[in-house]
């Protein structure tokens, strides 16, 4: 079992920024792809950004391309979210998830194994 905290979110008016943490319990985090995942009032949870193990691999949703940038600091155990000139349609929970497959680079959300409880961002106009 991998427990995953989410940290960092907040209010901001729109064009701040915010940087998510998410910091894993065990040293195994090093090893698996790591998502950020977000779901707003009456959405479906949707895909964010992903990185992989060693950090060479990066995906982004269009809609944040960027704007955000996701990074990881395996010393550390957690991963990040910097959030950049955020927009009011950004307004979600955030959620990190870990998928513990060897060599995996999804953006389904059923593939990744492990969840947050999820962090608020809400960006006003």
């Amino acid at each position: 079992q991998v427990a995953l905290v989410e940290s960092g979110g907040g209010s901001v008016q729109a064009g701040g920024s915010l940087r998510l943490s998410c910091t894993a319990s065990e040293r195994t985090f090093s090893a698996y792809l790591m998502g950020w995942f977000r779901q707003a009032p009456g959405k479906e949870r949707e895909f964010v950004a992903a990185i992989g193990w060693n950090s060479r691999y990066t995906d982004y949703d269009d809609t944040v391309k960027g704007r955000f940038t996701i990074s990881r600091d395996n010393a550390k155990n957690t991963l990040y979210l910097q959030m950049n000139s955020l927009k009011p349609e950004d307004t979600a929970v955030y959620y990190c998830a870990a998928d513990t497959r060897r060599n995996s680079n999804t953006r389904l959300e059923n593939d990744y194994d492990y969840w947050g409880q999820g962090t608020q961002v809400t960006v006003s106009s």
